[in-house]
């Protein structure tokens, strides 16, 4: 199911990134922004296959009207790295508070250097409240996604890592994750089983044989459109 998925979503997020019906004249596209690590930068494919990037085409796609995401993002970042990127890209370039759309992925790299999991919680929390101040305060407009499990690539295999730890110790990320997003009244788009069910495939991977291909960020845009519910609700 998911490869008939993948190909079609892909062709579609390539081709329709114009499809929207454009705003007004001098009416600017409503924002979107990205915040996240590695897996929202897009470490290893180009700017277009990034899966925020393909989420906004897919959403315009379905008549949405969306800019291109800003993304917040580098590879190796933790929580407490991203709240002080974003700090940073502030102090350079003011973030608004009125965007449509706001994504958080972050806490593999909290997990990779054995931070603990309460440290996670409270931190996450943090930057939850951020992304919702950046969507004007509507909770609603924040999607949260699932980290992947990198413990079924090859470069989990050949590190010589415990893959069935790093399996439960993210799966106590995602769940601490969703729970604090749905408290909140964000959305939490649970990317984690599609990820670990093919994250392995060779297609499915970028060429470090860690991160994610443009295939399987595929996957995921269609997953997260799929969470933003009914576009004249937030758009």
């Amino acid at each position: 199911m998911w490869r008939e998925l993948g190909a079609l979503l892909m062709s579609a997020a390539m081709s329709t990134a114009t499809a929207a019906i454009p705003p007004a004249p001098d009416t600017p596209a409503p924002r979107a922004l990205a915040l996240g690590d590695s897996y929202s930068i897009g470490e290893g494919v180009p700017e277009a296959a990034r899966w925020p990037a393909q989420l906004a085409a897919l959403l315009r796609a379905r008549g949405v009207v969306i800019d291109e995401p800003r993304i917040i993002a580098k590879t190796g970042w933790t929580t407490d790295e991203l709240d002080a990127g974003i700090d940073a890209a502030h102090a350079i370039e003011p973030i608004p508070t009125d965007h449509a759309l706001v994504s958080l992925l972050i806490g593999v790299n909290n997990q990779y250097r054995g931070r603990p999991l309460a440290e996670y919680e409270v931190q996450f929390a943090s930057l939850l409240e951020r992304a919702i101040g950046f969507a004007g305060g509507e909770a609603s407009r924040v999607i949260v996604l699932a980290i992947p499990d990198w413990g079924v690539t090859p470069f989990a295999m050949q590190s010589g890592r415990d893959r069935a730890q790093i399996a439960s110790q993210l799966d106590a990320f995602n769940a601490a994750a969703q729970r604090i997003a749905e408290a909140r009244g964000a959305r939490f788009v649970d990317t984690a089983p599609v990820s670990r069910e093919r994250g392995g495939e060779p297609a499915m991977l970028s060429a470090d044989g860690l991160h994610p291909s443009a295939a399987m960020y595929t996957l995921w845009a269609a997953l997260a459109a799929s969470s933003t519910g009914r576009p004249e609700l937030w758009a």
